[in-house]
């Protein structure tokens, strides 16, 4: 069994500021080991299913979050950036399950440092006219390579966020959201023990749903308007309006053209993505 793993950080064990996600922030440097310690207990979970090879994608800002040498030795990392398909680089038909770690909620909604991709940057993303974020977008790309998400982990936001979008993907709830920046805290050992039970558990009891087909049609409403100008010189791209875009093809490709403009945004904006 080939498990990968996608490693965000705002939604990781601790974790409820700025200061703890971005360099070089106060906290930081500790909450790259809560990060590593998060991904290893899904990492313990994962072989204690069975698993034969994990692939772990550090999937947050940088992209260079992950502490080598903490983490479980069994799993390989992909580390840094740019990746043509970022959050989920290396996910390939090969894998049986993907897993969340440490994911937050869609830009607009309560949950702790929400945001879509960019944060101020991105104001909504429709997925066939439905609203989605981060999580939405992984959740349909990994269908479209016809690997089931199986397990998400982050705040309570995150984890109902995820529960819309497919009820069989397994969460833990490792912080309970009070407002943007704050959160009731689980307990360090008890979020551990809950993701690697929850990730054995997931894992042993894998569902398959059919591999969607067909384009889809994906829309991004940015605060600037400058970005909006540019992205339309991409072929396929159209305006809704001043600061939406559109663009149909299939999921896969429409994941692909998404990090195309994160990347449109950055030098646009000179504001780099955080995810």
């Amino acid at each position: 069994m080939k498990v990968y793993l996608s490693a965000d950080m705002e939604g990781i064990t601790g974790v409820v500021d700025a200061e703890d996600v971005q360099p070089p922030g106060r906290d930081y440097e500790r909450a790259r080991v809560l990060m590593t310690e998060d991904v290893n207990a899904a990492v313990r979970g994962a072989y204690a299913a069975g698993a034969t090879e994990v692939l772990v994608n550090d999937a947050h800002g940088p992209m260079r979050n992950l502490l080598p040498d903490l983490l479980d030795p069994r799993a390989r990392l992909i580390k840094g950036r740019p990746k043509p398909m970022g959050m989920m680089e290396g996910l390939t038909p090969e894998y049986d399950a993907a897993l969340c770690v440490g994911y937050h909620a869609r830009a607009g909604v309560l949950g702790v440092l929400s945001h879509s991709f960019m944060g101020h940057e991105i104001e909504d993303i429709w997925l066939d006219d439905e609203v989605t974020g981060e999580i939405g977008l992984f959740h349909a790309a990994a269908a479209a390579y016809g690997v089931p998400v199986a397990l998400l982990t982050g705040d309570d936001t995150a984890c109902d966020e995820m529960k819309a979008w497919d009820p069989a993907v397994a969460t833990v709830s490792v912080k309970f959201a009070k407002d943007r920046f704050a959160a009731q805290l689980v307990p360090v050992a008890e979020s551990r023990e809950a993701i690697e039970s929850t990730t054995a558990d997931a894992l042993a009891n894998l569902s398959h749903p059919a591999r969607p087909t067909g384009p889809r049609t994906m829309a991004v409403r940015w605060q600037s308007a400058s970005v909006t100008s540019h992205l339309t010189a991409i072929p396929g791209v159209t305006r809704r309006d001043d600061r939406t875009v559109t663009v149909e093809a299939d999921m896969l490709q429409l994941y692909r053209l998404f990090n195309l403009f994160l990347r449109v945004c950055t030098a646009v904006t000179s504001n780099p993505p955080y995810c």
